[in-house]
């Protein structure tokens, strides 16, 4: 975007502001640390200018918003057309608990449901199963049977309301309920929104929650990649996830890495079943991490759209602009959260939930400030949401579209997070011989992810012990006062009240019926056929989750982890 007598003379003018100006000041008092680096570990300069952009092309490089390489924004008006869905994750106790929280949500101007299970739940087991004792209802709701998601999503309209369901070695489960309640509701199916996790890649790499091992649940994966095309247009079928990779301690580069290969392992999946890349591919949505480094965060939402869109081009010949545009969800980092002074947390969440919306993010969690705690409280919730509320009403940080594109150092910071995330992406690819599904699985065997993430992990874990890494309230500014709020507890009655309404619904229930509906989703998997039809009527049959998921860990086995020294 300069020519080369501009960025002569800026370079000229640079080496004289560093000796005339900078220098003198520098020799007096020097800076705050002799390193300057994001959470991820990267080096920030003191200055950006026009030379570290120079080999930029505007039109090549940034565009325009709703334009390929939609690094300025996948839509062209961006929240000046409307703000992002605002959805905060909600789920403890029973489904009756839930769903008063849901209420109480939308009633405080929530514009999207987001749905917290509990472990049993999550792991595919039901209530009563002896391996959920003490977990029943503890970290999210518990979900059984059908039954449970009809008092789940009472009085509310699914047809009126986006629901995310963040869940995975369970999800076609969930998902089957989910299309069972719009079907009873007399919603259309082609009507249905929402977003369904359901990654198991990422299970695998980080989160370590599956049941049966990596290929059958991507085959599972894909079913419900393959149904929610035919059926549920509207509906995300999977939400790539790269939220848990940082979690589990990588940077940012290593998330959006990791993430993308995830994804076009699927793309690769579905597109080795028969699909049709443009057929599916517009209903893919990721989800990403947005931790404390305020400019590197923007600058990898920035260089995922721009990697995506000429990926799905140049790899798998996307033609659909929507095929193209990478639309995510953004959660606040949960890793950053303190228990130490909690309060503070509401600052931190503030700058990550602004670094996501100046990133272009579709929707957005805001975590509880007493969520290093517990279960967020009613009033953590409150806070939470209202954050978002006045980010999109009072800060004008809405109004522009990408206001940081242009930033000498946002647009260098994007060129750099792009070209190392390019170099892990060769990485895996190479190591399936082309092929990023195998990249990806082959990586997994040979506990490639682990050992890159625990590395990162490490080392950042060595800077805060240092002193390097500075943690407000628990390495520097600490005090001594307890400053624990109140925080939610879970009745401890909770499990034997859930234990009794699945007890109820199996006797009530018609056991032929429950019988031949399993028969049915066995006999898909032997047959090699789409699974999600049978299971939907296994659920609308009142079959309990254990009990579905118990046919695919018959015929799959159930899965160990082994990690491999290659």
């Amino acid at each position: 975007m300069y020519d080369d007598d501009d960025l002569a003379s800026i370079r000229e003018a640079r080496e004289e502001f560093e000796a005339e100006t900078l220098g003198p000041v520098l020799d007096r008092f020097g800076e705050r640390k002799d390193r300057f680096a994001t959470v991820s570990n990267l080096d920030v300069d003191r200055l950006y200018t026009p030379d570290d952009v120079a080999d930029l092309d505007y039109l090549d490089d940034l565009g325009f918003p709703g334009e390929e390489p939609f690094t300025r924004g996948v839509y062209p008006t961006m929240y000046r057309g409307r703000t992002w869905t605002m959805r905060q994750f909600a789920g403890f106790g029973t489904a009756t608990e839930t769903n008063e929280r849901f209420h109480y949500l939308i009633d405080e101007g929530q514009t999207g449901l987001s749905t917290a299970f509990d472990m049993p739940t999550l792991m595919g087991k039901d209530s009563d199963d002896p391996l959920t004792d003490g977990e029943v209802g503890k970290e999210g709701v518990a979900v059984d049977t059908l039954r449970d998601m009809e008092v789940l999503f009472e009085g509310i309209d699914v047809g009126e309301v986006s629901t995310s369901f963040t869940i995975n070695p369970s999800a076609p489960v969930i998902y089957a309920m989910y299309v069972a309640i719009a079907d009873q509701q007399g919603v259309p199916r082609e009507e249905l929104r929402g977003t369904l996790q359901n990654d198991m890649l990422k299970e695998f790499i980080a989160q370590k929650e599956w049941v049966i091992p990596p290929e059958p649940s991507l085959d599972l994966v894909t079913d419900v990649i393959e149904f929610a095309a035919d059926e549920t247009p509207k509906f995300n079928p999977v939400s790539v996830s790269g939220y848990h990779i940082r979690e589990a301690g990588s940077t940012a580069v290593q998330e959006l890495a990791f993430t993308l290969a995830d994804g076009f392992a699927y793309v690769e999946d579905a597109i080795e079943r028969g699909l049709a890349v443009d057929e599916f591919a517009p209903q893919l949505s990721f989800f990403f991490n947005c931790h404390n480094s305020f400019f590197e965060e923007i600058a990898k939402f920035r260089a995922a759209r721009r990697i995506y869109a000429r990926l799905m081009d140049e790899w798998y010949d996307a033609d659909a602009t929507a095929s193209k545009q990478l639309k995510f969800h953004t959660q606040t980092a949960g890793q950053s959260l303190t228990a130490q002074q909690p309060l503070n947390n509401v600052v931190r969440v503030t700058i990550q939930a602004l670094a996501g919306v100046l990133g272009g993010t579709q929707s957005l969690h805001t975590n509880s400030f007493d969520e290093a705690l517990a279960l967020p409280g009613e009033k953590a919730v409150r806070v939470a949401l209202r954050t978002q509320q006045i980010i999109g009403e009072e800060s004008g940080a809405a109004d522009i579209v990408d206001p940081m594109g242009g930033s000498f150092a946002v647009e260098a910071l994007t060129d750099e997070t792009e070209q190392r995330t390019m170099e892990y992406l060769e990485e895996i690819r190479e190591m399936g011989d082309g092929s990023m599904r195998e990249g990806v699985l082959t990586a997994l065997e040979r506990g490639y992810f682990h050992r890159e993430i625990q590395e990162a992990s490490y080392e950042y874990q060595e800077r805060v012990e240092s002193g390097e890494e500075v943690v407000v309230g628990v390495n520097e500014f600490t005090i001594e006062e307890d400053t624990r709020p109140d925080i939610l507890k879970v009745d401890e009655t909770v499990e034997q009240r859930q234990r009794d309404r699945l007890a109820a619904v199996k006797d009530e229930r018609d056991d032929d019926a429950v019988e031949a509906a399993l028969s049915s989703v066995e006999d898909a998997i032997e047959a090699g056929e789409n699974t999600m039809p049978a299971i939907v009527e296994a659920v609308k049959a009142y079959a309990t989750m254990g009990e579905i998921m118990r046919v695919f860990e018959d015929a799959h086995g159930a899965y160990e982890e082994e990690i491999g020294l290659a």
